[in-house]
């Protein structure tokens, strides 16, 4: 599935991404070696264990990656928040 992941990203220009579920980190993993272009990547998880290893497993990009404990329900207030007004990618699960 990361493959495909990637393969539907390519060639777009990815500055802020948001992952719904970001469980162990593998998918920000990928897009984050795949597109270095991208400034900001908020990795949202309801689980707050997951967000550890996601933590763990990001260490490279921590001046990148915001961790978000939360719904991607609730997408437009983690936005709001910190006053983002575009997304240029999206990987919900």
């Amino acid at each position: 599935m990361v493959a495909e992941f990637l393969k539907f990203f390519e060639g777009t220009d990815l500055k802020v991404f948001f992952e719904g579920t970001v469980g162990a980190g593998g998918h920000a993993e990928a897009i984050l070696e795949a597109h270095p272009e991208i400034e900001t990547y908020l990795a949202c998880d309801r689980d707050p264990e997951a967000l550890e290893l996601s933590e763990s497993r990001l260490k490279a990009w921590k001046n990148k990656v915001e961790f978000v404990r939360g719904n991607f329900g609730d997408l437009d207030t983690i936005l709001q928040k910190r006053g983002i007004k575009k997304v240029n990618g999206f990987f919900l699960t």
